[in-house]
């Protein structure tokens, strides 16, 4: 029997750290990621570089064993092909470049810093694989620890992006100045403003929580109402006791408030009333990515 290929995609966000090893599918019209393994590593690099700017020698270290443990892992996988793309907080390390040069030389893995609009582009482009038309307007909103993200596509294209400073861990570092929330509340009243009718997407892990706590199914959109109700129970506990209740994980007991601050504070000030919440991310995009350019 011959088995599809298998791609990996490398994930360096400022909280996590993620390796999916998956293959395309492509069967009657129909295209689908399939995950074989998804790893991830909670080390928070943007608590070091949003404070002091650069990553500490402790997780420099954790940093590049994680690494080697994804070059491992994705040997034993046999991958035709994997990418590593970092994003926010490696991008503004000021030791950013020198540690990806380590990592070169250690792993011989190329570390790609890529900025907001190439990974909402990443991200959209499986959005077929989920079985949304592309023939709508959407408003896509992918929240980091880092950055916010915010793109409008229409008919498959992106016709505008911006990003924000304003992320989770940001804002438990207490980084995000109030000029950022100014900035995007000016942005959105020009979108807002344009007389289309959007679609809103939420991609990230936090929104993928919100909706598993939801009950909803698959494609079905979340309620804002609903979504802000959780949101106000998280907020009322202690992390502890979120971690507790909702059976989260320590680094996700604590993200998930600003998280939920950041969504709503976007979706209520555009007025939309639900978010669609595929399942799909930028490891997803980057796995379909080399996925086309080998078969184009």
């Amino acid at each position: 029997m011959i088995f599809p290929d298998r791609y990996a995609a490398i994930d360096i966000g400022s909280n996590g750290m993620r390796l999916l090893i998956a293959k395309v599918i492509e069967k009657e019209g129909v295209t689908s990621v399939q995950k074989l393994s998804l790893v991830r590593v909670p080390i928070r690099l943007g608590e070091d570089v949003f404070t002091n700017g650069f990553i500490t020698d402790e997780k420099r270290e954790k940093f590049i064993k994680t690494i080697k443990a994804y070059k491992l892992l994705m040997d034993i996988y046999e991958v035709k092909d994997f990418r590593a793309v970092a994003t926010s907080a490696m991008r503004e390390a000021t030791n950013g470049n020198e540690i990806a040069q380590i990592i070169k030389k250690e792993t011989d893995i190329d570390i790609s810093l890529i900025d907001g609009k190439m990974e909402a582009d990443l991200i959209f482009s499986t959005i077929h694989t989920q079985n949304i038309s592309k023939s709508d307007s959407y408003l896509f909103i992918d929240v980091g620890g880092g950055s916010t993200e915010i793109t409008i596509f229409n008919k498959g294209k992106r016709v505008e992006s911006k990003s924000f400073k304003i992320g989770t861990v940001r804002l438990l570092q207490d980084k995000v100045d109030e000029s950022n929330w100014e900035e995007l509340d000016k942005w959105l009243d020009n979108v807002i403003n344009s007389d289309k009718d959007f679609i809103a997407i939420g991609t990230g892990g936090n929104i993928n929580r919100y909706f598993k706590l939801s009950g909803n199914l698959h494609l079905k959109p979340l309620k804002t109402d609903f979504m802000e109700t959780i949101y106000d129970d998280l907020k009322s506990l202690s992390t502890e006791k979120r971690a507790e209740k909702y059976r989260l994980r320590y680094d996700r007991a604590d993200v998930i408030v600003p998280a939920g601050k950041i969504y709503l504070t976007i979706l209520k000030k555009c007025g939309i009333k639900e978010v669609l919440v595929p399942k799909i991310g930028l490891s997803d995009g980057i796995v379909y990515y080399l996925y086309k350019r080998d078969n184009s």
